[in-house]
């Protein structure tokens, strides 16, 4: 269905579109159209990967970063460029201003993953670290563009940044001309609003699903109340879509075009980045793996073909462990276990025995022999197993409690 809501600040059209995909020749990568064989049978229908993971900077904020900065009057661009961003947005504009000949400045959070911070120095900005979270970041650097006359590149709300966006619609339509549904990730809504300008001009009959996660879902409740409402503290693993409040423009678009937005929990992310690595191949960051947790979570409601945009790559090698583990977890592949045993020797390599036998993959132990809570032949044991799913897991835990074991979690 269409939500009514008001009409964006200043329309963004078809032609502004076209306009960005010239403008973005020689920029942007026309990034692949991959098909996935295991969603395809999931769903019942296929269903193509737009990998915009594989684009410039790792993801598709470069699109929009270069078409606004594009767009400034030459007097703007003497002045410089400032932006505030965890990551992808800061790497876009960081390399969009190398490109063009700008001065950029790039406010991080000082939590910022190192890989990112890196990477948009290394793209020629000026990075300065501000704050803890980025609503503080984005304060530090409206404060320079006020004292300083740089202008400040928003990460969503602005028509340049949206019809640059958009390109991706554009490049979907050309490679997989059959689409019925497209599927993309939201956070203040800039690639949502974008795709949705070029795909529903073009095929008002294609269908346009947007996803949130629940943590940090801000457009169900605006959508609802007609104008965007903020979220407090959105929680979220998904930096990428991680956004408190829908920016003014893009709402006014998603909610007359996107015909739908649906949110996703931690375990449905976890399940998409796994199943992005194991079976496509594909190293995708939570946001941009938000897609296909929606396909994953409901797969029959979806009609196809269907395109899932894998908007971005970039991810924290510490976090892709974190989430990974996390994914094996909510898929029962992944078990952690407490117990306690007899101190003497031979005792932790029986229990290893046991597990062996039940064909469980030890990934870690920790033994503790001193500790106020145990008795003085007791130890205690965690283990962190690989399993093959729920089935295997009750198995494993069967096994060690007909070998005497009491577990404890």
């Amino acid at each position: 269905m269409s939500y009514g809501t008001a009409r964006p600040l200043r329309s963004v059209t078809l032609d502004d579109v076209r306009g960005a995909q010239k403008m973005l020749s020689g920029v942007a990568r026309t990034t692949a159209m991959e098909g996935s064989r295991h969603l395809s049978q999931l769903v019942g229908s296929p269903v193509h990967l737009k990998c915009e993971n594989l684009q410039r900077t790792g993801s598709f904020k470069l699109r929009g970063a270069y078409v606004r900065i594009a767009g400034l009057l030459p007097e703007e661009r003497a002045a410089g460029v400032v932006a505030a961003s965890a990551g992808n947005h800061a790497q876009g504009v960081a390399l969009a201003s190398s490109l063009l000949g700008v001065h950029s400045t790039v406010f991080m959070p000082k939590g910022a993953p190192l890989p990112k911070i890196s990477a948009t120095r290394d793209y020629g900005a000026d990075v300065r670290l501000h704050g803890q979270v980025v609503d503080e970041t984005l304060a530090a650097a409206e404060e320079y563009a006020a004292e300083t006359g740089a202008v400040f590149i928003h990460p969503f709300d602005h028509p340049d940044i949206i019809a640059g966006q958009g390109t991706v619609g554009l490049e979907v339509l050309e490679q997989c001309p059959e689409v019925r549904t497209i599927v993309v990730g939201i956070g203040g809504g800039g690639l949502a609003a974008g795709v949705a300008v070029a795909v529903k001009a073009l095929r008002p009959d294609v269908r346009i699903v947007g996803v949130q996660a629940e943590g940090a879902a801000s457009y169900p409740p605006s959508l609802a109340a007609g104008r965007p409402v903020s979220v407090e503290n959105p929680v979220t693993m998904a930096d990428g879509i991680k956004v408190g409040r829908p920016g003014a423009v893009p709402f006014g678009i998603v909610g007359e075009l996107v015909d739908e937005v649906r949110t996703v929990s931690e375990d449905q992310l976890s399940a998409a980045l796994l199943l992005c690595l194991e079976r496509a191949k594909l190293v995708v960051e939570p946001a941009g793996a938000s897609p296909v947790a929606a396909l994953l979570a409901a797969p029959d409601t979806f009609e196809g073909p269907v395109v899932a945009v894998l908007s971005g790559g970039n991810v924290d090698p510490v976090l892709m462990q974190r989430v990974l583990r996390h994914g094996m977890a909510a898929q029962g592949r992944y078990l952690a276990v407490r117990l306690r045993l007899t101190d003497r020797p031979g005792a932790l390599a029986t229990l290893l025995g046991v597990l062996s036998a039940a064909d469980a993959n030890v990934l870690d132990v920790s033994h503790v022999r001193t500790n106020p809570r145990l008795e003085l032949a007791e130890a205690e044991v965690e283990l962190h197993l690989e399993t093959k799913g729920p089935e295997h897991c009750a198995e494993v835990g069967r096994a060690l409690r007909d070998a005497g074991y009491t577990v404890m979690g």
